[in-house]
């Protein structure tokens, strides 16, 4: 993976960071130079990740902690730990999620609270709690992960395609408002990848979606992490506001 420019010394914090995406965004964070909070629901798996980033060359540049993206309280212990680590936070990875399968008719409210409350209310407490130590910083870069499917629909999923198009909203709205104190806010859209999260979707779902995907294939976390990479990096230091696609392909036909 390639690593961007301005990312050594800096402190981070990345959410939903045990496996997958955000465990990608971590390792390359730390092999970038930067100092990770790894935070996920998932405490042991979490302390897992830590401690394999550090095994692979990068020691002391790792705390993993156990969070809630939905409760404040975890956010405030979240920042508190990257400062006694690594010093205020000046880059946040919104990436915890859970799926909802459920169309419309079938959404329940127990779903759509689980669904909108991890992906939409976790991302906008992240940026909230997080924003005023990149004040007290001169400046930071934020990235939300999004989905494809947060841009078009899919005939299922009602409660996933509703947060994670909050998520690019929320995203445009923060990029404006944070502009001019030298906060970056971008999102990054994957499209279906190869995560313990997507292991369970229905075979012929993850058919049709390879199918319809130019490039005939999901994607690896790796792919996505570089994008996040990118954003985060000062050789994304006039990107603002932009939501981008990493799908092969997909929103494009």
């Amino acid at each position: 993976m390639t690593t961007g420019a301005g990312l050594a010394g800096r402190s981070a914090l990345v959410t939903g960071a045990a496996s997958g995406i955000g465990r990608a965004v971590a390792a390359g964070l730390a092999a970038a130079g930067a100092g990770v909070v790894l935070a996920d629901l998932d405490g042991d798996r979490c302390e897992a990740a830590a401690k394999e980033i550090e095994a692979a060359g990068h020691p002391g540049r790792v705390a993993a902690a156990v969070a809630d993206v939905t409760d404040p309280e975890a956010w405030a212990r979240l920042t508190r730990t990257a400062r006694r680590c690594f010093g205020y936070p000046t880059l946040l990875v919104n990436n915890a999620g859970v799926l909802g399968g459920h169309g419309l008719a079938g959404v329940t409210a127990d779903e759509w609270d689980r669904v909108v409350d991890v992906s939409q209310r976790g991302t906008w407490l992240g940026m909230q709690t997080v924003v005023p130590f990149m004040h007290l910083a001169g400046g930071g870069a934020i990235v939300n992960v999004s989905s494809v499917f947060g841009q078009i629909g899919s005939g299922a999923a009602f409660a996933y395609h509703g947060a994670k198009g909050a998520v690019a909203a929320m995203t445009r709205a923060a990029a404006v408002e944070l502009a001019a104190a030298g906060i970056r806010v971008n999102a990054v859209s994957p499209g279906l990848v190869e995560t313990p999260m997507t292991v369970g979707l229905p075979e012929q779902f993850v058919a049709d979606f390879v199918a319809a995907t130019p490039m005939g294939r999901m994607a690896v976390p790796r792919e996505i992490a570089a994008a996040v990479l990118f954003l985060l990096s000062d050789d994304a230091s006039f990107v603002t506001g932009t939501d981008l696609l990493v799908d092969g392909g997909y929103a494009a036909k």
